[in-house]
């Protein structure tokens, strides 16, 4: 196993300073660059932890707190183990803040840690992965389309409302993707239901966009999150196949 160094690090935004976790091999070189679009629980141990095990595999892997602008995480009082049907006030504080994380926003966002990544000496020359969960998912897509010129891959895991009706839906940005995509579905998930999986898996074949996207039968929303209740190990390590699998075709 590759030894891991994780670090705690600032990023200058058009709106502020975005606090990020950041994890590289701890021998000195320079590796190519992972950015994880967190979960709507945040910068947390869980999201860590996935981190330090994307480094063991040769990457330098950055994971901004995307709702910096609401402070530093931890930005909510979480237990250890996140069950929010034993705890729905928690989602009365998340939902307010990921509604006012606009389009817009997030991808101003982006293109800082972009930069960012792109000065970093831990950071090979080209272009960069992305990987992102339940919301995630979402940034992921988002990216991949508005920064096409230096995302190489990208992946989203149990991501929901990819594929709207709405004009600010992500999958409209199909067109303009290079990358190479993976999406990793959660069974029955009502945030993504099957005509959105249809529309975006449409959009991305009408695009011409390197892509496959799965469901994973019997996995829930949240399935890769292991200090949660929606955690499913079977989905989980599929997800990490699956997202390897991708990063050494593309890298």
């Amino acid at each position: 196993m590759t030894a891991v160094q994780g670090t705690d690090v600032d990023i200058a935004t058009e709106d502020g300073t975005a606090d990020a976790y950041l994890a590289h091999p701890a021998d000195g070189a320079a590796h190519p660059a992972v950015l994880v679009f967190m979960d709507a629980f945040g910068l947390r141990p869980q999201l860590r932890s996935m981190a330090d095990r994307l480094a063991a595999e040769g990457y330098t892997v950055l994971v901004p707190n995307v709702f910096y602008r609401h402070g530093r995480a931890p930005l909510f009082d979480l237990p250890e183990f996140i069950d929010p049907g034993a705890r729905p006030e928690l989602f009365e504080r998340i939902v307010p803040v990921m509604q006012g994380l606009t389009n817009e926003r997030a991808m101003r966002d982006a293109g800082a840690f972009l930069s960012w990544l792109d000065g970093s000496p831990a950071v090979a020359d080209g272009p960069v992965a992305l990987t992102g969960y339940c919301m995630g998912a979402r940034l992921s897509l988002l990216t991949a389309g508005t920064y096409p010129e230096r995302v190489a891959a990208a992946a989203g895991f149990h991501g929901g409302r990819l594929a709207t009706d709405t004009p600010d839906s992500p999958h409209l940005v199909a067109g303009k993707v290079t990358a190479e995509l993976y999406f990793g579905h959660a069974d029955q998930d009502p945030s993504l239901p099957e005509e959105q999986i249809e529309r975006l898996e449409g959009a991305l074949t009408a695009a011409g966009v390197r892509h496959r996207c799965e469901v994973y039968t019997g996995a829930p929303h949240g399935f890769t999150q292991a200090d949660t209740a929606s955690y499913h190990q079977e989905g989980d390590e599929r997800h990490w196949s699956a997202l390897l699998d991708l990063l050494k075709r593309t890298f």
